[in-house]
């Protein structure tokens, strides 16, 4: 159910109003400002690089502070500029789109909002600690872990990312709620708008490229609070493991940032070519399939660590696959660009330059594909271009569009078009001069994270011209800002529609009133605003779409999916953290194994406690949907009570194995059982939490049959929680995999 607060109305401006806020347009905003900001921070990180690498031999700041700079710089635009600004256009945009009254947990959008600005506080805190992180914004092990990391920076790095981690979780978790959920009547998915549709495949590939991350910050952290070495060679751990981690993360968050960008540019492209998009369902379908192939490429960034011929030749063909679902949406964009009534507006000419710079960014990684070329230029300068045509020219160069073509929906204004021109132009030399010279530099052999180079033929020249291309992207930014200050206090009031958009947010007024819309148009197509204006051309009468078949399930039901499946890749990649190090231990291992420590029969006696509790919850459940109230609180309280018997038991074992003298630093399987059976511990304890909460609302009568799918939701999670042990049980104590 949508939660509004009832006293939020358009007039109450105040600050504290927009820090209590629960409306998604505030939020969104917020999200927007929040990103803006740390752009201004880690834009100005990136001009102390540059300027730093400007001239050759140069002292401008400290071997220490570069390495702090170029660290903070990447996470911070990674996830503090990238990130939250997709979200916010996310939050703003998507529930307009598909004719929605809210988001569909606005109090859940609210926390993950100030989770974000909370993980940054964390992160800068780190210069008051005496040292921020400088191991990169990768933070490879051994480099991030304690010998060679011993203030507090990286820990300050590690937690921030995730508090933010979790914020960004929720968030897509809740997009993926309100697209499925709260769709107006006549919008089934396949009459969703373009950018509704790959943001909430964004939001999907969200909620399972986060989990690696965390697990692999969890390990790290213990490693480092703790004393284990899951990436301390010298005590038996494995660094390239981290890498495995780390970019199974990585390499989907490069899509990430590009699915929203092709959102945008599906959207900007169509309106001012003045037709529809050209192949809807392929544009659709290569996002879904973008989703699905992002899990199998992330190791063609580990190429020269010697993972062998068979995996290089696997990882090679998945990144030349990948690049087959992004081309089609190429042809497409160009498709609906042939023979349109072209109008060259700045959101125009923005998502035009998108495509230029990102095919450029997007050839050079196919070349990473050729296993020999990824060898000779791998951690040269010829990467930091691709990587930053791939960002940048993708990412900030759409972000520009979507300013332009939504700033008049979300402000009531118009930006000046003669001023967008200008910041366009300065753009594009910008930041061609700054990236496209590091091809070269690369070619040269100029390695990528070194604070000083000689004066090498050719060097100091490009590195200049670099240094003044980024000089010029921030006059241009300047430019922008300045632009949108002017508008929001003098710019042309921009009415219902100034482009003669085709989709629902472009129905109501700008800015939208707090619940959306005062009334819609009937949807019976993928464009309806436009069909509503032009009834004797409607869509509807020449392209039939999937009728709406009415059904939305319940809200909490959905999320709580979304929720376990992150939750899932979690634990699968600390289950494969436990087979790696102890697939090869035996009786004759030195320090205690599992085989050696464990007790399998007192626990698989526990097992069949927490796995009856799941019984017991159905019969639970069973009771509620009869309105049983008596039986149903009788047979919660069996649930909490084999819930809370397990934990015991599990505290019982723990107990045994600290006096025996195994404790979670002592050797790899120590460090591997206390994490795995740990963190399961922990979430068996919050679903107690939860079912006891849901006992006490039984007891006061807010619990009945109409609240049954809450309860069902906090099921879906109990469930997921007794898989979860039956995995861990199968491998750890049993033995299997390994």
């Amino acid at each position: 159910m949508l939660n509004h607060d009832p006293v939020e109305t358009r007039e109450s401006w105040g600050l504290f109003s927009w820090i209590c806020s629960v409306d998604h347009k505030r939020i969104g905003i917020m999200y927007m400002m929040l990103a803006t900001f740390f752009l201004f921070v880690g834009g100005f990180e990136a001009l102390l690089i540059r300027a730093q690498l400007a001239i050759p031999m140069n002292d401008f700041v400290s071997p220490k502070m570069y390495n702090q700079l170029f660290t903070l710089h990447g996470t911070t635009m990674i996830f503090l500029v990238g990130m939250p600004v997709f979200t916010g256009f996310s939050n703003f945009i998507v529930p307009l789109m598909i004719g929605a009254k809210d988001v569909a947990f606005p109090r859940l959008n609210a926390l993950s909002f100030w989770m974000l600005p909370f993980g940054g506080v964390l992160l800068y805190f780190s210069f008051f600690s005496g040292s921020a992180p400088d191991a990169g914004w990768f933070s490879y092990a051994p480099l991030s872990t304690k010998p060679f990391s011993s203030l507090p920076g990286v820990d300050y790095w590690i937690i921030g990312l995730a508090v933010m981690g979790i914020g960004s979780v929720s968030g897509a978790i809740n997009i993926v709620a309100t697209v499925i959920c709260c769709r107006a009547p006549g919008m089934s998915m396949q009459r969703m708008p373009l950018f509704a549709w790959i943001m909430f495949m964004q939001a999907v590939l969200i909620v399972i490229t986060i989990p690696p991350l965390n697990s692999a910050l969890a390990m790290l952290l213990i490693d480092r609070w703790l004393g284990a070495a899951f990436f301390e060679p010298a005590r038996g751990g494995n660094a390239v493991l981290w890498q495995h981690f780390f970019w199974i993360f990585g390499h989907p968050e490069v899509y990430v940032f590009a699915l929203p960008s092709f959102a945008i540019v599906s959207e900007v492209i169509p309106v001012f070519s003045r037709k529809p998009i050209y192949g809807y369902s392929f544009v659709a379908g290569s996002s879904a399939v973008i989703v699905l192939l992002s899990y199998t490429v992330w190791a063609h960034h580990m190429f020269a660590v010697g993972l062998g011929m068979w995996p290089d030749i696997f990882f090679a063909a998945t990144t030349m696959l990948i690049a087959l679902p992004t081309g089609v949406k190429i042809f497409n964009w160009t498709a609906t660009l042939w023979g349109g009534s072209i109008q060259l507006t700045t959101a125009m000419l923005f998502a035009i330059a998108f495509l230029i710079q990102f095919v450029i960014g997007g050839l050079t990684g196919i070349m990473f594909a050729a296993v020999p070329v990824d060898w000779q230029l791998t951690d040269t300068y010829f990467v930091v271009a691709h990587f930053h045509y791939v960002l940048v020219g993708g990412i900030v160069f759409s972000l520009f569009a979507a300013t332009y073509y939504w700033f008049p929906k979300i402000t009531g204004r118009m930006l000046n078009e003669r001023l967008g021109k200008f910041q366009f132009w300065i753009w594009v030399v910008g930041f061609n001069a700054t990236f496209g010279v590091q091809h070269f530099l690369g070619l040269m052999g100029m390695p990528r994270r070194i604070y000083q180079y000689d004066d090498y033929p050719g060097w100091y020249l490009l590195n200049l011209i670099s240094s003044i291309g980024a000089g010029l992207m921030a006059i241009g930014t300047l430019v922008l800002v300045w632009n949108i200050v002017r508008s929001l206090r003098h710019g042309t009031v921009a009415g219902r529609n100034p482009w003669k958009g085709f989709t629902l947010e472009w129905s109501t007024t700008s800015p939208p009133p707090l619940e959306n819309f005062d009334e819609l148009p009937e949807i019976r197509s993928r464009r309806p605003v436009w069909d509503r204006d032009n009834p004797e051309l409607a869509d509807w009468k020449t392209e039939k779409t999937p009728e709406d078949k009415g059904y939305r399930p319940p809200a909490c039901k959905v999320s709580a999916w979304a929720f376990v499946i992150s939750e899932a890749i979690f634990f699968i990649l600390l289950l494969v953290s436990y087979v790696v190090f102890n697939s090869n231990s035996g009786e004759n291992a030195e320090g205690p194994t599992a085989s050696t420590a464990l007790d399998v029969p007192r626990t698989g006696v526990f097992t069949l406690v927490l796995l009856s509790s799941s019984l017991t919850f159905w019969i639970a459940e069973h009771c509620l949907r009869r309105q049983k109230m008596g039986a149903f609180k009788i047979w919660l309280s069996f649930t909490i009570l084999l819930g809370c018997a397990f934990i015991g038991g599990q505290i019982w074992e723990y107990t045994g194995l600290i006096s025996d003298g195994i404790t979670i630093n002592r050797n790899l399987f120590a460090s591997t059982f206390f994490t795995v059976t740990g963190f399961h511990g922990l979430h068996v304890t919050g679903g107690i939490i939860a079912l006891s909460i849901m006992l006490i609302m039984a007891s006061r009568g807010y619990l009945n049959a109409k609240r049954s799918p809450v309860f069902a939701a906090v099921g879906v999670y109990w469930h997921f929680v007794d898989v979860v042990w039956i995995a861990v049980f199968s491998i750890i104590y049993l033995g299997y995999l390994q």
